[in-house]
């Protein structure tokens, strides 16, 4: 399955994010969850955007145990599917049942990604924190743990250029 790319160069406004800035967010994002006193066990990014900011944290908080659940929400720039779908595969019940959790996701938008995966890994038993590197005032969901607040496109480095092909 190939990802589509949201070519956002038409939008006056945007939040643009640079790979040093990304670089200064992760370890912020991290001294803020270590200074809170939260201590999660494994790290859960949601699949796509939260891989790399989940990856970040992983290693800045010093956890080796990190998984990812997929779900598909955005399909363009502003535009979405009707409801946020989980994509298979599934997170194993059994491996976090009991476990505190830390779910990674790039941006809260509408924060109805968020929502699903908290709801979700909270009835298999876990306590499940949030962090974002952005949150927007339209979310539904306040994460728990943000880097920046920004109601603007945000352009993340690993996204802004068209995927490689052949």
């Amino acid at each position: 399955m190939h990802a589509f790319h949201a070519d956002s160069s038409d939008l006056d406004r945007k939040e643009v994010l640079t790979w040093e800035g990304f670089g200064v967010a992760g370890r912020e994002l991290a001294h803020t969850i270590a200074e809170s006193g939260y201590r999660p066990e494994i790290v859960i990014a949601v699949a796509r955007g939260g891989l790399l900011p989940a990856g970040h944290l992983s290693y800045a908080l010093g956890l080796k145990l990190a998984d990812a659940i997929n779900v598909e929400f955005y399909t363009d720039v502003h535009q979405t599917l009707p409801d946020p779908v989980l994509l298979a595969p599934l997170l194993d019940h059994e491996s976090v049942q009991g476990s505190r959790l830390l779910v990674v996701d790039d941006v809260a938008d509408s924060g109805r990604t968020l929502a699903l995966v908290l709801d979700l890994l909270r009835g298999m038993g876990a306590e499940a924190r949030s962090a974002v590197l952005y949150a927007k005032s339209s979310s539904v969901v306040d994460p728990d743990f943000v880097w920046k607040r920004t109601d603007e496109w945000i352009v993340f480095p690993w996204s802004a250029e068209p995927p490689v092909t052949a």
